[in-house]
């Protein structure tokens, strides 16, 4: 009697309830449901809409540095405190790449990771710092860039978001589809 008490409630479990999910979901947000995958003009999956992935071209905008080095099986963050010494040395270390020197600004988010690791998005002031070096590496005007920054910039938590976000793979699609 027990036995198919447990194997009752397993399969209750185990398969009709992720059925039932997985049928809500395909229904009621089926791009969602199944990854947010964006495809190039080709039909090629390129990535997902709500995971980082690395950008190190010049040409690219840059993501968020990345706990988890950018795989969505191992996503979480470092948990290092404000106060680590390893972060710091991230830090410095990122900062000497993109060849500022301690006390010059940068943004926040272009050297510590999300609580993730996989943070698709980047600040509006992260994208804008970057837009010389985007467009210097493209041969286009800093302006040109700067506007379609603007234009791809969204407050995802609305009038409560502290500052406006850009998803790094949209603006790097689109400037792929603007110069060729």
């Amino acid at each position: 009697m027990s036995g198919r008490i447990v194997l009752t409630t397993m399969f209750i479990c185990c398969v009709l309830y992720t059925l039932t999910i997985l049928g809500i979901g395909q229904i009621m947000a089926p791009y969602t449901a199944n990854g947010s995958i964006l495809q190039n003009d080709h039909g090629e999956v390129i990535g997902s809409e709500v995971l980082a992935q690395a950008f190190t071209r010049p040409e690219y905008f840059w993501p968020r540095p990345s706990a988890a080095k950018y795989d969505a099986s191992a996503t979480g963050g470092s948990n290092w405190s404000p106060t680590n010494p390893a972060l710091r040395k991230r830090a410095e270390k990122i900062m000497a790449r993109l060849g500022m020197e301690e006390g010059n600004f940068i943004p926040a988010d272009m050297v510590t990771a999300s609580g993730s690791g996989m943070d698709p998005h980047i600040t509006l002031k992260s994208a804008k710092y970057q837009a010389a070096r985007v467009a210097e590496a493209r041969g286009i005007s800093v302006l040109s860039v700067q506007t379609l920054l603007d234009r791809h910039a969204k407050r995802a938590g609305g009038f409560l978001a502290p500052e406006p976000l850009v998803n790094v793979l949209f603006v790097n699609m689109t400037l792929d589809k603007l110069v060729k």
